[in-house]
């Protein structure tokens, strides 16, 4: 499934549309940026509350294709720059983790 795919068929708001539109194979939730940095995995959507323009350094380290921001966080515009240079799709929606994670699991299982 690819990036594109997977924010249509999820339908979260879209906060950064200028991505490379790579396959996405999994998912991987985590608000410590240390632990996404060794475990998140290559071809992944990370979902987060962390809302700032590290998180997407730490997505691009760690070879995530999307960040999905939860709890209707702001994302500030330094992080939507930062993500339109590294080709890192942002979206965002109202609900939890734990809600996204088991939406996200379920779209990538479809698509298999």
């Amino acid at each position: 499934m690819t990036v594109t795919d997977l924010g249509d068929s999820l339908g979260y708001e879209c906060m950064q549309d200028h991505y490379e539109d790579g396959n996405v194979s999994t998912g991987y939730t985590s608000d410590l940026l240390s632990d996404v940095m060794a475990n998140a995995p290559d071809e992944s959507v990370l979902i987060t509350i962390q809302a700032h323009k590290n998180t997407v350094a730490v997505a691009t380290l760690a070879g995530a294709r999307a960040v999905i921001i939860c709890n209707s966080r702001p994302v500030p515009e330094d992080m939507v720059d930062a993500a339109k240079s590294e080709g890192i799709a942002i979206f965002r929606t109202d609900k939890n983790q734990f809600t996204v994670s088991t939406e996200v699991y379920e779209k990538l299982k479809e698509s298999s």
